[in-house]
């Protein structure tokens, strides 16, 4: 690990403070990048998720993907939390801390808005960010992929119903061109242009892979704090406004995110699943595709609702609190592969 990455959380706090610094000094230069966008999908950040996602999607070998069958144990426990708790969790946490615990401190016309943010946030899987936290906790780029195609396919379906049946709606407007638009943007673009590098590269024979790789790691961290810059700097004037209101819808946030995690890497380890696989199961379990739950939210409560604000708050932490979960998946290592069920599958 170079000395860049080993420092990369002191990287990410500065570039915090850079972003809404720049926020304040140059609102109208924000607030022109923000408005880049078709059917809320910011192009810019569409671009830099690009650079941080294609370095990753050029290890993946196609002819490989069938092997991920092996890994049935972590798919099923992934989608298990993906569906059939995180959504469920997140709605008896936003009721636990919204409202009851934190009500006397949040505006009460806004708190059922509130909660309504969050279940949409946990309605929404990651999807291509999660690329990042899988190479950063050296995660099998195979399962990963084949993760995150699985994720899109039952969004398609399943977002609106469970959306609905928590919201108590009769019905839900899914934001189709966001969702459509982010998988093309996010996920089949840079895998068909990963995939047309890749076959060049090993054309050519050698050392050039792997020496494209090495000059592209650089470029991948440095766009992942880029990014960080620009949506601390998007939402800089709300978080300096309303600061409370911010920390407290972070807490369920993100005793959401370690609660999922710690069982997706819990579960995997009782199956007897390798690290690597149960590395980016925790991962994805844990993160959230927030693109599509601001468009949902805007597009239901409106711009200026309390859950738009909510989505928009999952947006701030995803970055530093997935970083801390790649750490611990990674520090943790030894003592999962100690498991009786991990060292009994290794030992065939």
């Amino acid at each position: 690990m170079s000395l860049f990455e080993r420092y990369l959380t002191l990287w990410v706090a500065l570039c915090i403070g850079a972003g809404i610094a720049l926020g304040q000094m140059f609102p109208a230069v924000f607030r022109v990048i923000g408005a880049m966008e078709i059917a809320r999908v910011n192009l810019p950040v569409a671009v830099l998720i690009w650079l941080m996602i294609i370095p990753m999607l050029l290890k993946i070998d196609f002819a490989a993907l069938g092997q991920v069958t092996r890994h049935w144990r972590g798919v099923g426990v992934t989608l298990f939390i993906n569906w059939a708790v995180k959504p469920f969790s997140m709605a008896a946490l936003g009721w636990l801390f919204l409202s009851v615990l934190f009500r006397p401190f949040l505006p009460a016309d806004q708190i059922e808005s509130y909660i309504a943010g969050l279940i949409l946030l946990a309605a929404a899987p990651c999807t291509a960010m999660v690329f990042v936290w899988s190479n950063l906790s050296n995660g099998e780029p195979h399962f990963t992929l084949s993760q995150v195609a699985l994720n899109d396919a039952i969004m398609v379906v399943a977002f609106a119903p469970i959306v609905a049946f928590l919201l108590g709606l009769s019905a839900i407007t899914v934001p189709w061109a966001t969702l459509v638009l982010s998988v093309v943007l996010y996920i089949l673009v840079p895998v068909a242009v990963a995939q047309w590098i890749r076959r060049r590269k090993l054309a050519e024979g050698g050392e050039a892979l792997p020496r494209l790789l090495s000059r592209l790691g650089p470029v991948s961290i440095l766009a992942l704090l880029t990014t960080l810059v620009l949506l601390f700097g998007f939402q800089g004037e709300q978080i300096l406004a309303q600061p409370l209101v911010i920390a407290l819808l972070a807490v369920p946030i993100l005793i959401q995110v370690y609660f999922n995690a710690a069982l997706a890497y819990w579960l995997n380890r009782v199956t007897g699943e390798a690290h690597c696989v149960a590395a980016p199961s925790a991962l994805i379990g844990a993160s959230n595709f927030f693109e599509l739950a601001v468009a949902a939210a805007i597009s239901l409560f409106g711009f200026t609702s309390g859950a738009a604000l909510a989505t928009v708050v999952g947006v701030l932490i995803e970055v530093p609190v997935m970083l801390s979960v790649v750490r611990i998946v990674t520090r943790t290592k030894p003592w999962y592969e100690s498991g009786p069920a991990v060292r009994a599958r290794a030992g065939h």
